[in-house]
């Protein structure tokens, strides 16, 4: 028994999860897409994952560099989610954002509710994507409001 394209979109819609924007930096500069594909792995090692089309810039960068950041957006910061889910070019999808770079070189969201700095420690195809497997080498906590992404929409925890 199969399930179509519609239908597993349907259901998966109906699965809570909060937003991040994956970033590396490679050759030509900075790179980040919205990704809502993230979970912790294991605390020892402290690791995650993130799941990355492999037709991304981003995906390619993370996997040439083998180090990444991700971001987990609060819930002031939809506008973000967006200019990095768009086809804006990189370029346009870094301005106006407050970041630096971090100790492996990929971008941090200076205003994100955590920061991850993370070094690959595996990559497996699966599907249109890589599921990235990351070792987490550094990471910073705010105070705030995740923000959350449920049945094609933003929703607050509140």
């Amino acid at each position: 028994m199969n399930v179509d394209a519609t239908q597993f979109k349907n259901a998966l819609k109906l699965w809570a999860s909060g937003v991040t924007v994956v970033t590396a930096h490679g050759a030509d500069g900075p790179k980040g897409m919205t990704a809502t594909s993230f979970s912790s792995v294991s605390m020892v090692p402290p690791q995650i994952l993130v799941c990355l089309n492999q037709s991304t810039e981003t995906g390619a960068v993370v996997l040439e560099q083998q180090h990444f950041a991700v971001n987990i957006l609060t819930d002031q910061q939809q506008e973000i989610s967006n200019q990095f889910a768009g086809a804006a070019s990189q370029e346009q999808r870094f301005a106006n954002i407050a970041w630096r770079e971090g100790q492996n070189g990929a971008p941090l969201f200076d205003e994100a509710l955590v920061t991850l700095e993370c070094r690959v420690v595996q990559q497996i195809m699966a599907g249109t994507h890589w599921v990235v497997i990351g070792e987490v080498q550094h990471a910073v906590c705010r105070n705030g409001e995740p923000l959350l992404y449920y049945n094609a929409g933003y929703r607050l925890l509140k």
